[in-house]
């Protein structure tokens, strides 16, 4: 796990470039604190940053082969290398080095942009051609691994974190009015868009060269599903799964240190950590993160897995009072804004893992995604039932067992529950119908925008945008089908995998690793039947079978319990010790100079949260997401202007 950045041009001069490789380099620091290097040529410049894990021995990167042709800056790792350097050994292939990143750069010697297909990781990275005079861009299919870039004077900049992009002379930060939308919308830009006006990323499975000064955007994989009526029967593939997911863990064990595991003592990660501790040689450290708040908790499940494993455990607690004080961080490293504090426990977490001295974890993200174990899919499944029935005073009672931490849900009428979960409100040929009631209490925070930023905006709906851009074949597909689709090819890299994920493991220098996201795991839960996943109302049906003589049966019975943090509450409240930065970023004047919201409104919002904690999910979003904006223009941009809207990119999802 590393970092790079680099360019590729003639418009930055050859005398700087030394110094400007070195800015680039120091300002994703965090991500490689093992060592950094850098490797210039005509008309191309690499940086990079190390964290040691793979081939400890094998000396920093930029790395060039045998005869100089192919150089390589290179971000995360590719789990099969082993078996693709066996591969190359038989096609005539010598390796100087024992790392991943060789296997990589011969790989690409003998097949190309094809070697792509063969991978089996999570990555990012850039490959040079000098007799060809070209570069390579390539990210990891599911988009764990970050990648952006940007053109200026005609050179293409691209680096792992925005913030070296930012380093050079002439790239400023601004943010993009429309990007800011879609977050209010979606919580995530829609990729490529970033929250910087003209800095874009790298699309999940999709690689970019750069010839003769143009560039050519390719997509080598992407999600699909069966057609509806085509999905596979419904018979028990629970024990192919379970040795599929436990090869994908075998994988991601591969390293020269220690691997850990997270353990938040739901499903996913607690079975997670039961495949990997006999494969851990001298046994498993597993990691949580603890809240004060009982509707946050859950530290008993964690002690019952940890207990039940024989792993070694270590906690974290994360009090409001940590939250707030660490917030201003959180900021700078997801480089956009957000609309929850949850990536902050989970900053706090990493931090914990590096004081133990380890580099390397394993999570369960991603499953939920896979296997349907959300509530937003439960949800769709009964809107829709509910939808068959309009005027029936019965099914809307079925919301009530979607979410028992919702006290207040169990004394509510019929109608009331009808209209709460929008069941005569949209379309159930809606593409997005799954997503709707999400989009429309996420957008609720929109109230609090500026008459400026209204204007800017004008008609723009980032729903439709989302909606115009899904592929040709989703309508094909099973309504389950498209929820997962939505769900993991916007909101998982978008800001599961970055905000909560890279990013915050990253900025403490430890890699997270994803068995959930092996590309042949996603692939074949695509093709399982919805009910294979979704089983009337039990979630991840499949996952629960194949974990069964692994976990204790209450935790793979026990309902999902959505990690979430305390939101507003962590900021103001009665008998909150206030940090300082926040009255300041909320003031008026603050939020008249940024432009983006209305400072009256701010105003009245900020009142409220201190007189008495925040429940409502819009004002909480709203909190945090002004908030958060508010620091990322004091992080990056200093001074923001409402400019004009720049055109939506055309490319799909």
């Amino acid at each position: 796990m590393c970092g790079f950045a680099g360019y590729a041009g003639e418009g930055f001069g050859a005398e700087h470039a030394p110094q400007l490789l070195s800015a680039m380099g120091q300002a994703i620091g965090h991500r490689g604190p093992d060592g950094h290097g850098i490797w210039i040529g005509p008309g191309i410049g690499l940086s990079h940053v190390r964290l040691s894990i793979v081939g400890l021995s094998d000396g920093q990167q930029p790395m060039t082969s045998a005869d100089g042709r192919y150089t390589i800056a290179f971000n995360g790792e590719i789990f099969n290398y082993v078996e693709l350097r066996d591969e190359l050994k038989a096609r005539g292939a010598t390796f100087r080095t024992g790392s991943d990143t060789e296997v990589l750069l011969q790989l690409y010697a003998y097949d190309g942009e094809a070697c792509l297909q063969k991978l089996n990781g999570d990555f990012a990275f850039a490959i040079w051609d000098a007799a060809e005079r070209r570069l390579m861009l390539a990210r990891d299919r599911m988009g764990v691994r970050p990648l952006f870039y940007t053109e200026h004077k005609g050179t293409l900049y691209f680096a792992s974190e925005v913030k070296a992009l930012l380093t050079v002379p002439g790239i400023e930060a601004e943010l993009d009015p429309v990007a800011l939308d879609q977050i209010f919308t979606l919580w995530a830009p829609i990729a490529p868009r970033t929250a910087f006006r003209n800095i874009f990323e790298l699309e999940p499975g999709q690689s970019l060269v750069r010839k003769n000064a143009t560039n050519r955007l390719s997509c080598y994989w992407t999600l699909d599903f069966p057609d509806a009526g085509e999905c596979a029967a419904d018979t028990d593939r629970s024990e192919e799964l379970r040795a599929l997911l436990a090869d994908a863990v075998r994988l991601r064990m591969r390293a020269d240190v220690p691997v850990g595991s997270y353990l938040s003592g739901g499903l996913d990660s607690s079975l997670i950590s039961a495949l990997a501790a006999p494969m851990a040689p001298n046994g498993l450290n597993t990691f949580s993160v603890t809240f004060d708040s009982a509707e946050h908790d859950e530290s008993s499940f964690q002690q019952q897995v940890a207990s039940a494993l024989g792993t070694r455990h270590r906690s974290i607690a994360s009090s409001p009072e940590t939250i707030a004080a660490t917030f201003p961080d959180i900021i700078r490293f997801t480089e956009r804004p957000i609309l929850r504090t949850a990536p902050t426990p989970l900053y706090t977490l990493a931090g914990l893992v590096r004081e133990t001295g380890m580099k390397v974890v394993l999570t369960g993200e991603g499953a939920d995604e896979v296997f349907a174990g959300y509530d937003i899919f439960r949800e769709a499944k009964v809107r829709r039932f509910c939808a068959r029935q309009p005027g029936s005073k019965i099914r809307p009672h079925l919301f009530r067992k979607l979410y028992p931490y919702l006290p207040g849900l169990k004394k509510q009428s019929a109608e009331y529950l009808s209209a709460f979960f929008n069941v005569s409100g949209t379309d159930p040929s809606d593409p997005i119908f799954s997503h709707r009631p999400r989009i429309k209490s996420t957008a609720a925070a929109k109230i609090f925008y500026s008459a400026d930023l209204r204007d800017t905006l004008g008609g723009y709906d980032a729903a439709e945008e989302l909606s115009a851009r899904l592929p040709e074949r989703f309508g094909h597909w099973h309504p389950l089908h498209q929820a997962q689709y939505l769900e993991t090819r916007l909101l998982l890299p978008g800001y599961i995998l970055s905000s909560q994920g890279d990013r915050m493991a990253m900025a403490h220098g430890i890699e997270g690793r994803f068995p959930f996201l092996d590309h042949r795991l996603v692939e074949f839960a695509a093709r399982l039947s919805p009910d294979a996943k979704l089983k009337g109302l039990r979630e991840k049906h499949i996952l629960r079978e194949a974990a069964k003589g692994l976990l204790p049966d209450s935790v793979i019975e026990r309902q999902k319990q959505p990690y979430r943090a305390p939101d507003s509450s962590s900021f103001t409240g009665p008998g909150m010790d206030e940090q300082a930065y926040v009255s300041e970023m909320l003031s008026e004047r603050v939020v008249t100079a940024t432009g983006m919201f209305d400072p009256t409104a701010v105003s009245r919002l900020y009142g409220k949260c201190r007189k008495q904690p925040v429940a409502g999910f819009r004002d909480n979003a709203a909190f945090v997401g002004i908030l958060s904006t508010q620091l990322w223009v004091g992080n990056f941009a200093k001074k923001q202007p409402v400019t004009e809207i720049s055109a939506p990119s055309k490319s799909s999802l």
